[in-house]
């Protein structure tokens, strides 16, 4: 009994030290932070827009242009890498599927150029 105990140590470890490391995480931001808001940091900077304003305000459609630019080539990472590391496995129907993988994430992003999504004025 003491042998299958004495196995497990190890993993009872690694959860404690990852609690805490964890805890600590969590904890430290509220600790050391500085608390002295301005407007600059109170300013909307990633949407290009306030957040409290109306809902349905016009805004540019570039930005879902941006995001769809993103998943274009998020998704192509995220595709290529395990692809790579099995190229010799996956044989000719592996390589041509992913030629036409490819190819549709190319439409996509010459739909994006065409629409002038990467021309920021």
């Amino acid at each position: 009994m003491q042998d299958i105990l004495g196995d497990y140590l190890p993993l009872a470890v690694f959860i404690g030290l990852s609690a805490f490391i964890s805890g600590a995480l969590l904890i430290a931001p509220f600790l050391v932070a500085f608390k002295s808001p301005d407007p600059e940091k109170l300013s909307a900077y990633e949407c290009g827009f306030n957040a409290f304003d109306d809902a349905r305000m016009k805004f540019d459609i570039r930005f879902y242009l941006v995001s769809l630019l993103f998943i274009i080539f998020d998704l192509e990472v995220a595709f290529l890498f395990p692809w790579a590391v099995a190229f010799k496995q996956v044989g000719a129907a592996g390589f041509w599927s992913m030629i036409v993988f490819l190819g549709v994430l190319t439409v996509g992003f010459v739909y994006e150029w065409k629409k002038g999504a990467l021309e920021w004025e």
